[in-house]
């Protein structure tokens, strides 16, 4: 299995897996929006996407978004979107893939990385406790939704 950071020529790849994302999270199935969004990202330099591949298939992803701690004065990602292909899972991809984000966010000076999961997705919650991620004790995470114009 092949774990690298993704460029533009891998959009094409990706966006299915982006798009099976996005339905898990019950939005609306949007091919040609996923693809645009994911383009934009990297042509932007507004997020980092890391792929897992074997023989020339996509089999997951993982994109962060870099943000900063005024507190800390350093920059820390955030690790929003980690999507491996169902008939995928189990073999590592998933773990492979927070490997290099932790890897990338090291070595690119962060403080921390963070993410955020629903909280009946028991099989995302125990890989990423497996990797070390801690649920929040400390802060409330509020949110506060606009409507756009």
């Amino acid at each position: 299995m092949n774990i690298y950071q993704a460029e533009l020529k891998d959009i094409k790849g990706i966006t299915p897996l982006f798009n099976k994302y996005r339905e898990f999270y019950r939005q609306a199935p949007d091919q040609d929006g996923a693809e645009t969004f994911l383009k934009t990202r990297l042509k932007n330099g507004e997020s980092v996407i890391f792929t897992a591949s074997e023989n020339g298939e996509y089999l997951g992803f993982a994109q962060l978004y870099p943000v900063f701690s005024s507190v800390a004065m350093k920059r820390t990602y955030i690790l929003n979107d980690l999507f491996v292909a169902e008939h995928a899972r189990k073999k590592g991809a998933g773990q492979k893939l927070l490997a290099a984000a932790k890897e990338f966010a090291a070595q690119n000076g962060a403080k921390s990385l963070s993410l955020q999961t629903a909280p009946d997705n028991h099989a995302a919650r125990s890989l990423y406790e497996q990797n070390g991620y801690e649920e929040d004790k400390d802060f409330i995470h509020y949110i506060c939704k606009v409507q756009t114009t």
